[in-house]
Parts: C-alpha cells; structure tokens; sequence
C-alpha cells in the first residue's frame, strides 16, 4: 500500500498543474527537424497528454472528500463575483464552487489543452457550464486587465513553479483591491485517493502510463514548497497583508490585496 501510495503521490507531482512559467525555446532546445527535445517538452507541459487521463481519473475520486471541502471553505469567504482558478485541471473545483452558489462565475486557466477540454466537458455534465469558463492560459502571463478578479484560487500548483515570484505578481496585478487570493499547496490529493479503486478504472493504455511514471519524474522531478521559500517569494511581491497555515503537508497561503 505504501508503494501505492508514493506512486499516487509521483503522479500528482509529475502532473502538478501546468501554468509554470514557459519561455519559448530556444534553438538549443529543438532538434534539427525543429521539435522540442522530450525533456523540454515535458518541462513546457508540465502534464504530459498521455498522463492527463491518469490524473482526473485521480482528481474525480477525491471530489467529495477534497475539492467539495475546499470549495465550502472558499465560500465561507467568497461569497459572490468572479473567481480565477490557475492550473485548473480538470475543472471540479470550479465546478464545485458553480454547483454551490449561483453568485460565483468562474474563470479557470491551464496550459494543458487536454486538460481545458475535459474541464469544459465535466462542466457540460455537471449542468453549470454557463458560469464556468475554461481556457488555455499562462499564470505568469494573464491576458486579463488589472483588477478584474475578486478572487484568485489555485490547488497543488506552487511547488511546480519555475519563477513562482511572477505568478504571484500576477495575482496580485489581476486582483481588485482589498480582495484575497488563496493558494493550497500541495493539495492533499494524493494522500486521499483510494488506489485500489483508481487502478481499477485503467484502460489498458492508462495502465502502461502507469508504469512509466518514474520516467516523467525522473524528466520532470518534484520540488519542495516550504514554508521560508514561500515567505521568501511573498517579500518579493506587493502583497504585504499575508497568513500562511500549514495542514499536514499542505500549505494554505492566503494573500490580501490592501485598498488605495
């Protein structure tokens, strides 16, 4: 159960939500018929194609005992306005918070195609795909105007960050004054998935994924988030009014904007 485990746990870093911050390769990084090298590929990615179904099938079975309770904590807080989820995932922490309260529209962003495309379908599904949007988007590089949002919400996504600095100066550009953005890392999702029953629900293709996950580590290796980094990158930003709490092994960050 504990190699389970650690494999769970591989998975969830190895796809942790791909809105890192991407630079475009350079020449170096290609080969001469110009594709990107298959590390550098998977460093851009952050969630590898093949791997994506591995982690909603992951992220599905934790959304009552994970994403529902982040989403009731979020509304404690939260109560109406529009909301951006970065390294949306699969969408069902959004979809989550639509299905909660008819006063909260949201926008979710993730650098995985794949990604954006189930989102958008478990939406369809859930019936509140008319306050839900889902997009391809870059973290460090919003296309949204300053001050938009009333709220910005991530899961799992820091510690997979290459310049977490100029994410959280982002939040802090599309944030409207005096609103909050609240950061879960990493999420407890690995530790809650029931393994035995996410294993069963492999294809055959899903299963050789599977078996390759060490790979994508090793290509794609996972990076501590502790608690001085994060006050670290924080002193780097505008935020000034900040609390971290620590849950286990996760990191709640939650980030004020101050007025004026």
């Amino acid at each position: 159960m504990l190699g389970e485990r650690v494999r769970v746990r591989g998975l969830v870093f190895c796809l942790s939500h791909s809105i890192d911050s991407v630079n475009l390769p350079s020449l170096s990084s290609q080969n001469h018929t110009g594709r990107l090298s298959l590390k550098r590929r998977f460093t851009i990615e952050r969630i590898p194609g093949p791997l994506s179904s591995l982690y909603e099938k992951a992220s599905r079975l934790v959304i009552k005992t994970y994403y529902s309770q982040v989403a009731e904590e979020i509304l404690s807080s939260f109560h109406r306005g529009l909301l951006l989820d970065l390294g949306t995932g699969p969408g069902y922490l959004p979809i989550e918070l639509a299905k909660r309260s008819s006063q909260v529209r949201m926008i979710g962003i993730d650098l995985s195609r794949v990604f954006v495309r189930m989102a958008r379908a478990n939406a369809l599904r859930a019936g509140c795909a008319s306050r839900l949007h889902f997009e391809v988007g870059n973290a460090a590089d919003l296309r949204f105007k300053a001050e938009t949002f009333d709220g910005v919400i991530s899961t799992g996504m820091l510690h997979a960050l290459r310049d977490p600095v100029r994410i959280l100066r982002e939040c802090w550009r599309v944030l409207k004054p005096g609103r909050e953005a609240w950061i879960y890392d990493p999420a407890r999702v690995c530790s809650q998935v029931n393994t035995s029953e996410w294993k069963a629900s492999f294809t055959p293709f899903e299963r050789l994924m599977e078996r390759l996950l060490p790979l994508f580590t090793r290509l794609n290796p996972p990076r501590s988030c502790t608690r001085e980094q994060v006050e670290e990158w924080i002193a780097c930003t505008s935020f000034e009014d900040y609390t971290l709490e620590e849950q286990g092994t996760e990191l709640k960050i939650r980030l004020r904007k101050k007025r004026g």
